[in-house]
């Protein structure tokens, strides 16, 4: 057991019980347990396969590659609709978990032969993604923004791109434009370190709140 993963759980205040039964099935299908994007992250010869985090209305197991699983409960759900490989499946409570601990391992289970097998989800173009409006509003603004973003790599601007879209509301895409601006300015993605301080570079692993630096 990653002792990282049991400092995360024992600092939750919702959904210990829940993610700590899931923590206990996955332990059996012979994965590797490490702490990765500031969640437990759950290996096979160094491949992710999956992660177990929590959300305010529900706890999770999200599959890396759930869009090639075959779901023969339809239980998987997609996050949004700009998540093209990850899977989720929900829960509310550990009694739901307990009456789902097979469904749960066969997933597991199926996940791991789906990394043996070397599959891969066929990805979107950075092109086919919608570039919203705000954003292109304020490239026209700051045309060293635009250069910056189109020299990140393609899944970075990919990345920022479903980050903007996800919002129904336009003060809320722009909110996040405007805040990942020094981002990419620095040509660091979604999820890099810009405070220097993080144990998992490039990735930032929540360092920065130490220092109030701004993400």
């Amino acid at each position: 057991m990653n002792k990282e993963v049991d400092k995360y759980l024992g600092n939750l205040d919702k959904w210990q019980q829940e993610l700590t039964r899931l923590r206990e099935i996955i332990a059996e299908c012979g994965l590797t347990e490490e702490f990765k994007w500031m969640h437990p992250c759950y290996t096979y010869k160094g491949k992710n396969i999956l992660l177990i985090h929590e959300f305010k209305e529900y706890c999770a197991i999200l599959f890396h590659k759930g869009a090639l699983l075959s779901d023969s409960e339809n239980i998987l759900v997609q996050q949004t609709e700009n998540t093209q490989s990850a899977r989720q499946i929900r829960f509310i409570g550990v009694e739901e978990i307990g009456k789902l601990q097979s469904t749960i391992k066969a997933y597991v289970f199926e996940a791991i032969e789906v990394e043996k097998t070397g599959l891969k989800v066929e990805m979107k173009k950075t092109a086919e993604f919608d570039k919203p409006l705000e954003l292109d509003a304020i490239f026209k603004e700051k045309p060293d923004l635009k250069n910056a973003f189109e020299n990140l790599s393609a899944g970075r601007q990919r990345g920022y791109l479903m980050y903007f879209s996800e919002p129904k509301q336009s003060k809320t895409r722009l909110s996040r434009i405007e805040k990942s601006i020094l981002r990419i300015l620095k040509g660091k993605g979604l999820n890099d370190c810009i405070c220097g301080h993080s144990g998992r570079m490039p990735n930032c692993d929540g360092s920065h709140k130490k220092f109030d630096t701004i993400r």
